[in-house]
């Protein structure tokens, strides 16, 4: 069983909770002393997002936020070693460490997601400008020292605005407990709230046609991933028009009418790999589980916000540029709902459906 946190407590800045260290009932020489179940939880989330890493972020050199990524969990690592290291010391002699550690540990975290979202925008947002003639290592030391100043200054926050101190109250009726206020993450509650109440808007008016359009994005993802499997940056597909196979073809393009709007297609694209999180988080808040900022500020949360900067990047830039944008890699298939709205190059197609007697003509798409 994971410590209990009491009911949040509403502050002139921050929201804090209750982190239960220690309890135990009057006239009864039985205590429970919480810090194996820290560890437990603070094991949990580096797992996770060690996880979360190595499935996101392949090359964690090429964007600012793909760096806090891993400094994240480097941070999580050496928390977890923080609160080992109490555990084997013995439980009762380090209660006021594990105090210390997790508020501030709260108070670090909760300072990192504004600065974060806002360079990792100016990253994304000035790339092209800043990236002209700059070779991969100066890239790479300019994510890290950038990546140090937004842990640097939520140290200083941390250790200038926290105190950290044992507090002694009757937690139920006959049983005393030892706490520690720690801190939630209000700015992460407020994204996730607002990420998914413009998402469940956006999809109400198109909700009968998102079945086709997601079964759609399927199939030229497939065919995508056919393609790339012979070329790497042009991708293409050799279609024999006259020949008829059943069951197993795969066909480039299709017409789907109506198609949908960019920036909604886009929208599904997110939607469909981030709305599990969203609706996990926000039936946390809904139900009233609080949860620290050392727990929420996570990779889960740190990739959903790079998704949602990058496709925001991309449909801007898309106006202009088409499909054929440099990003970083990104769990979001862009390029793929991209083509779901504007289409192929279709035209060929139909060119090749208008001259039968042709037994085979080659095209060549560019998805």
């Amino acid at each position: 069983m994971l410590p209990e946190l009491s009911p949040s407590l509403e502050t002139s800045h921050d929201t804090k909770m209750l982190a239960i260290i220690k309890q135990w009932q009057e006239g009864f020489p039985c205590q429970t002393i919480n810090t194996d179940k820290y560890l437990f939880l603070i094991l949990l989330k580096l797992v996770l997002d060690t996880v979360a890493f190595c499935l996101c972020c392949r090359k964690f050199y090429t964007s600012f936020l793909s760096m806090c990524s891993l400094s994240i969990v480097i941070a999580d690592a050496v928390m977890a070693f923080g609160v080992a290291a109490m555990w084997f010391e013995g439980a009762e002699r380090s209660l006021a460490s594990l105090c210390f550690l997790l508020a501030n540990a709260s108070a670090i975290y909760g300072a990192l997601p504004l600065p974060m979202m806002c360079l990792g925008l100016l990253d994304y947002g000035l790339g092209n400008t800043l990236n002209v003639n700059q070779t991969d290592i100066c890239k790479h030391l300019r994510n890290v020292v950038l990546t140090l100043l937004v842990w640097i200054q939520a140290f200083i926050y941390a250790f200038s605005s926290v105190k950290a101190e044992l507090i002694e109250l009757d937690y139920v009726m006959g049983i005393k407990a030892l706490v520690c206020a720690v801190e939630e993450s209000a700015m992460i509650n407020y994204f996730v709230l607002v990420l998914f109440s413009i998402l469940i808007f956006s999809i109400l008016p198109f909700w009968s046609r998102i079945p086709q359009w997601v079964k759609e994005a399927d199939r030229l993802h497939e065919v995508r991933e056919e393609q790339e499997n012979h070329r790497s940056d042009i991708l293409f597909i050799s279609t024999t028009y006259s020949e008829t196979q059943s069951g197993g073809d795969i066909y480039l393009y299709e017409s789907i009418k109506p198609r949908p709007p960019l920036w909604f297609s886009l929208t599904l694209g997110f939607g469909i790999f981030w709305m599990p999180y969203l609706i996990v988080t926000v039936a946390c808040l809904t139900y009233g589980f609080g949860v620290p900022a050392y727990v929420t500020v996570n990779l889960l949360w740190l990739e959903c916000t790079n998704s949602l900067l990058l496709g925001v990047i991309f449909w801007i830039k898309s106006k202009t540029l088409g499909p054929y944008i440099n990003q970083p890699e990104n769990v979001c298939l862009w390029h793929v709902y991209w083509h779901l709205s504007k289409g192929t190059q279709e035209q060929q197609l139909h060119i090749a459906e208008s001259n039968p007697a042709k037994e085979k003509r080659n095209a060549v798409f560019y998805v």
